[in-house]
């Protein structure tokens, strides 16, 4: 597992592009857009890829959902299951200290 982007809701994508300031490494139309962070990307979703509503790390792993079941042995709760979406499978989970994270896996 490793850290694959910071996940950011917003409610307008070409605002928050232009706010961010940062260069676009890849954009799914008025979908999400990926900005280079300098080592980290900022993954901005438009509500339509809303898979949480606050900020949360997002995590690339190899097996979703293989993931998702180490980590509720380990104590995590399960928000959203795994499920795929245009360009991924993702899953939402809260740690036990009641953190929302996101793991994913290219499709």
């Amino acid at each position: 597992m490793k850290l694959g982007n910071v996940f950011i809701p917003v409610k307008d994508l070409d605002a928050a592009i232009a706010f961010y300031g940062l260069p676009v490494k890849f954009r799914d139309g008025d979908r999400f857009a990926a900005l280079d962070g300098g080592g980290v990307t900022l993954a901005l979703a438009a509500p339509a890829e809303h898979v949480t509503d606050a900020c949360a790390p997002s995590y690339k792993v190899d097996d979703v959902r293989r993931a998702v079941q180490d980590l509720e042995a380990r104590g995590a709760t399960v928000i959203a299951p795994p499920a795929a979406g245009p360009h991924e499978i993702r899953a939402v989970l809260r740690d036990p200290s009641g953190n929302v994270f996101v793991l994913y896996t290219s499709l």
